[in-house]
């Protein structure tokens, strides 16, 4: 007779893992216009060229591997934060200014981060140019050496290496969770995040930042047209 088989039981440590992770979405989701579980609007009730419609644009991008892609209502302003690029020149997000950013927050002990790299390296390696940028900044406290040497490991080619030594940028930005990732606008605003890993060399995800780049571009046109 087969004995009854009793269910796993769940560890400490994984349902810590899970219940933040879910409270990190849940916020995610509120801070950027969506009750948690709820519908995302289509963003066609904006005037076409403001900010919140530039926000809007995206939503209906956020399909297949970006799914858990969570638009803004309207662009969100940021916490300002400080690091370092490669060479241990300090920078912050200001000095990005005038390109779409997909900033990355992550660190080598994360091993969802260390999955979705490479990743992220093929969306730069296809899509970065002067109006696009993936930032990817780790958040490994201490020296420079411990990313530095795993971007290098796994044979990054595209990415440059950029270091927050206190760990503490990502609390600044809301994220609770890494990988988190930002899309941010020109104007260092940001357009919405996506909590957790997703295939970011995916034609979904490359489709939401080529959308993210030509709505910058048509504000940019229109504001130089008013302007002129």
């Amino acid at each position: 007779m087969a004995r009854e088989k009793r269910p796993q039981k769940v560890s400490p440590k994984l349902r810590f893992q899970l219940a933040a992770f879910i409270l990190a979405a849940g916020i995610a989701a509120v801070l950027y216009g969506m009750p948690f579980g709820g519908k995302l609007g289509d963003g066609t009730s904006e005037e076409p060229g403001t900010p919140a419609a530039i926000a809007g644009a995206l939503k209906p991008y956020a399909v297949g591997a970006v799914q858990n892609f969570v638009a803004a209502r309207e662009p969100l302003p940021l916490e300002a934060i400080e690091f370092v690029d490669g060479d241990g020149n300090p920078l912050t997000l200001a000095d990005f200014t005038g390109r779409i950013v997909l900033l990355n927050l992550w660190a080598t002990w994360c091993a969802p981060c260390r999955e979705e790299m490479p990743a992220l390296d093929a969306l730069q390696a296809e899509a970065g140019s002067d109006d696009f940028l993936v930032l990817a900044l780790s958040l490994d406290r201490g020296g420079i050496e411990k990313p530095k040497d795993f971007l290098e490991e796994i044979e990054i080619k595209h990415l440059a290496l950029y270091h927050d030594k206190t760990g503490r940028m990502g609390t600044r930005l809301g994220a609770f969770g890494l990988p988190t990732t930002l899309l941010i606008g020109r104007d260092g605003k940001s357009l919405g995040r996506l909590v957790g890993p997703a295939h970011w060399d995916d034609p979904d995800a490359v489709a939401l930042v080529r959308a993210a780049i030509a709505a910058g571009q048509a504000d940019e046109a229109g504001a130089a047209t008013a302007g002129g």
